[in-house]
């Protein structure tokens, strides 16, 4: 029995230090870029605000021991639609990052400090798309001050009355300057899990 007990507890010890990002699509990162609209891009153009409370801007981090996962509390954005076309279409989000919570109240509190996000010297997030091409959205990412071109997966839907964008993707916290490295016998992994739940809704007037 004792040795059934030991063997289950090893099984739960190892499932709890799986890194979450392993088998994440993991996010291309560069240096930050502008492309030019071309002339088939320009057509009819609505602007679709996120509806915030169905959307959703998730993550997941985790350490040798374990996992943690949160998200933000404010963010906005828009979905700029042009003839219906995904690819001819561009979003830009920006995000409070005072607002970022987490699943234990000391641990939020730690990512607001200088250690992690510093929010209080950059207490804001952006994110504003250059391309869209097939399901991979491209663009460029301002995050603790600095600004990286990334590209990821992800699935837009563009409806009559909403738009959807869907993804999660790992993207590595040290490209963006957060190099906290954790207990040295608790590491923090590099790479975060990103989730993007996205509702966009239509223009009433």
């Amino acid at each position: 029995m004792q040795k059934l007990t030991f063997v289950a507890l090893a099984a739960l010890t190892l499932a709890a230090c799986e890194d979450p990002a392993k088998n994440k699509a993991k996010a291309v990162t560069g240096e930050a870029k502008t492309e030019s609209v071309s002339p088939s891009a320009v057509g009819e153009a609505k602007d679709y605000k996120f509806d915030q409370t169905t959307s959703k801007v998730g993550w997941v981090g985790s350490k040798v021991t374990g996992k943690h996962e949160g998200g933000f509390g404010s963010f906005r954005g828009t979905v700029h639609v042009v003839d219906g076309n995904p690819e001819k279409s561009s979003v830009q989000v920006d995000i409070d990052m005072p607002s970022i919570t987490s699943d234990q109240e000391k641990l939020t509190g730690h990512l607001k400090s200088a250690d992690f996000f510093d929010v209080e010297k950059f207490p804001k997030a952006t994110f504003a798309s250059t391309s869209v091409k097939g399901n991979t959205i491209t663009g460029n990412l301002t995050l603790h001050g600095v600004q990286k071109q990334i590209a990821f997966p992800a699935t837009v839907k563009i409806n009559a009355d909403d738009v959807s964008v869907d993804s999660e993707f790992a993207i590595n916290r040290k490209d963006f300057g957060v190099n906290y490295p954790g207990k040295q016998d608790d590491l923090i992994r590099d790479d975060v899990v990103i989730k993007l739940t996205i509702r966009a809704k239509k223009p009433t007037s």
